[in-house]
This record gives C-alpha cells, sequence and structure tokens, in this order.
C-alpha cells in the first residue's frame, strides 16, 4: 500500500475558522443589542456586509490550503489556487531557519509556496518536509 499523505495548517487553520465563528457571532450580537435610535442605511448595511464577506472568504482561503502527495506528484491548494506537480518535475524542498513555511522548487527553477504547511506547527511541519524531500527522486 502506498504511503501517500495529506498535510494541512494546524494552528492557522484553527485561529482562521475560529476568527471567522467569532466575527459572525459577534456581528449578530452588536446588530441586536444596538440601540432602536440607530439606523444604518442600506449603503453602509451594503459596505459591513461586503467587509465581513471578504474577511470570511480571506480567512477561509487560510484554512483551505492543503499538500496532497498522490503517487503521480504534488498536488498544493495556496488559498483558492490549485496546481498539480508530477513528481518528475520536483527539484526539491527547502524551509530555511526562520522561514513560516517550506518553498517548492519545479520545472525550470521555478518556486511554490506551501502554506499549509505552516513553521509554527513545529515537530509537525518538520516531519512533513522531511517526507516530502523523502519523495524526491
Amino acid at each position: 500500500m502506498p504511503d501517500l499523505r495529506t498535510f494541512r495548517p494546524g494552528g492557522s487553520r484553527i485561529v482562521a475558522y475560529g476568527v471567522a465563528v467569532l466575527m459572525v457571532v459577534l456581528t449578530v450580537v452588536i446588530g441586536v443589542a444596538l440601540p432602536s435610535y440607530v439606523e444604518f442605511t442600506p449603503f453602509e448595511l451594503a459596505t459591513l456586509a461586503a467587509i465581513l464577506v471578504a474577511v470570511l472568504v480571506l480567512l477561509h482561503a487560510v484554512g483551505r490550503s492543503v499538500v496532497r502527495v498522490t503517487d503521480d506528484g504534488i498536488e498544493v491548494v495556496n488559498g483558492y489556487r490549485t496546481r498539480r506537480v508530477a513528481w518528475s518535475q520536483v527539484k526539491g524542498f527547502a524551509m530555511n531557519d526562520g522561514a513560516p513555511w517550506p518553498t517548492m522548487v519545479y520545472g525550470d527553477d521555478e518556486r511554490m509556496i506551501l502554506f499549509a504547511i505552516q513553521r509554527s506547527d513545529g515537530a509537525y511541519a518538520d516531519d512533513a518536509v522531511a517526507y516530502l524531500r523523502g519523495r524526491v527522486t
């Protein structure tokens, strides 16, 4: 059976979705708690809703980041962009001291950040990078 893995951010994913829930709850609580004489124009309500949606979309982009390893290659989802790279194109992985996430080098010296593997996750990130380096042929 092949050793295939999926890597997702730990702490940053929890923070992203936690903040999203908190923002929605606070928006509802503040909206209900406002005195009756406070009124918003439709334009103000639309602006507040647009800001809330934009922040939720950005937080979801952080939370949905993933790195999937298959026998054919590696699939990287950073935010709302998905890329697939064959193992034959992958040259290596780097995670320098102090770097917040690893970088994959592939193709003609192209580089891609692997946002799903966060340095703040500690040993999990180190193990993930070691595993990915071991898969490069």
